[in-house]
């Protein structure tokens, strides 16, 4: 093998699919089943609102339309659709933010329309009538983020590639001038090993006698009964743009519904670090349905079905972590991404192709670079 991807998420699929179009044969080794992580925890965002002017909006923006040019070439299949976002503000401190943020994102190439009160119901009928100004994103999409993984891995088995379910990786160590990564089931030797294992990075770091420092992030989602057209586009509070910049270790949570193509509605978003505990909190999920209903009142009288939780790799500078490990070579990063893996995938792996076959990458990586952190 040319390559050993680890990590079978929406990110590490990403990585392997854009490495195998190279012209390298890869392995990809999960240690669970495909897409177990937080990519199974997601709602499948791919999104250039919630970013600000600056290298992770580039990379949003490229790897939005990488998407749909991934889409067409491996056959579909993982329910892409450029839905819309829509974000909306009550107060006039939040409408004025909203404004400027808007007029910056704008100039960066953003595309952005303003809504009064009148269209904003035409596009979502049943907002709350108190509400009277949002921001349309036309650009936002969403898909269906495990289907994703397996059509992008079925892509890179079609030319040789292999995936290992199952395993887990105990040890990575050089041999000669390839690196070798044990697992629980066997040896493999290749000269690039990918670390796309999310929330898990910094632990696969350490097995090669290098450092990240990646956290989990916990959020919590709740998943109604099939309400069609009850909610078209994704809908949130801009409040959420300024709880995913933040690095506040306490609970965040603001109100973001989306519907899927099912029918189902998504309900979200909170943000804590607890480290890996998952144990159900009543009282979070209240808080979400609160909200949730504050935006769209007859959500009240829809069912809810069920609710999980999952883990965001977070980063202490809230970039992804894109490049070479500075002390291990042959060991490249994808992870870090936090909320916004889904949306970044595709950049991701092509920044991580760029950088192993030595190809000129689409946009500047450096911001990205593992090096900024002094361990790694």
């Amino acid at each position: 093998m040319d390559a050993i991807v680890i990590g079978a998420g929406v990110v590490g699929s990403a990585c392997a699919l854009a490495l195998s179009e190279a012209g390298l044969k890869v392995l990809v080794i999960e240690r669970s089943t495909l897409a177990s992580g937080t990519t199974g925890a997601g709602e499948g965002n791919i999104l250039v609102s919630d970013k600000g002017p600056g290298p992770e909006l580039a990379l949003a923006q490229h790897s939005r339309n990488s998407w749909f040019e991934i889409s067409e070439r491996i056959g579909g299949g993982f329910e892409l659709e450029a839905k819309g976002g829509l974000v909306i503000s009550r107060s006039e401190l939040g409408i004025a933010n909203l404004h400027r943020f808007a007029g910056e994102q704008k100039q960066s190439g953003v595309e952005v329309i303003e809504v009064g009160s009148n269209d904003l119901h035409e596009l979502e009928p049943y907002l709350a009538p108190d509400i009277s100004f949002g921001i349309l994103y036309p650009q936002d999409a969403q898909c269906q983020p495990m289907l994703a993984a397996a059509r992008m891995l079925k892509a890179v088995r079609r030319v040789g590639g292999k995936v290992q379910e199952r395993e887990t990786v105990v040890a990575i160590s050089r041999v000669g001038n390839n690196l070798a990564v044990r697992t629980t089931a066997g040896l493999y030797t290749a000269p690039v090993v990918v670390n796309a294992t999310g929330t898990w990075a910094g632990e696969i770091a350490r097995l090669a006698g290098s450092d990240l420092p990646i956290a989990p992030r916990r959020g919590f989602i709740l998943v109604t009964a099939p309400a069609p057209d009850l909610i078209r586009r994704k809908v949130y509070d801009a409040d959420y743009v300024a709880n995913v910049a933040s690095g506040d270790a306490d609970l965040q949570s603001s109100a973001v519904v989306e519907s899927t193509k099912s029918g189902t509605i998504l309900i979200g978003a909170s943000r804590e670090r607890v480290g890996f505990d998952s144990n159900l909190d009543v009282e979070i999920l209240r808080r979400l349905a609160r909200q949730a209903i504050s935006l769209f009142p007859l959500l009240a009288k829809v069912d809810l079905l069920r609710t999980y939780s999952g883990f965001r790799p977070y980063a202490p500078d809230h970039l992804p972590v894109i490049g070479e490990d500075s002390r291990v070579p042959g060991l490249y990063h994808a992870a870090g991404h936090e909320g916004a893996g889904i949306g970044l995938a595709p950049g991701t792996g092509e920044l991580i192709c760029a950088a192993v076959t030595q190809q000129k990458p689409f946009m500047d990586p450096t911001p990205f670079s593992p090096k900024r952190f002094g361990g790694a």
